[in-house]
């Protein structure tokens, strides 16, 4: 897979494009070690990476749900 992180200081929107890569851990440890970086240094990043792996939750939580059957 492609990763889309920046090599020089990550921007918040290089984090946010790199977030599934960075919590599925296909980055190469020195880009994962800048986003670690930028995310102890940007609340706002933080914040959305807590809303992004939430998603990710619950998404993967409603795909195991069984839907009901029609006319039970």
């Amino acid at each position: 897979m492609m990763c889309h992180v920046s090599l020089i200081r990550p921007t918040c929107k290089d984090v946010i494009v790199g977030l599934g890569e960075y919590l599925d851990a296909e980055l190469t440890p020195a880009k994962f070690a800048e986003i670690e970086a930028h995310l102890r240094a940007c609340e706002p990043c933080r914040a959305y990476l807590a809303t992004y792996r939430k998603t990710k939750e619950l998404v993967a939580r409603a795909s195991l749900a069984k839907a009901p059957r029609w006319g039970e």
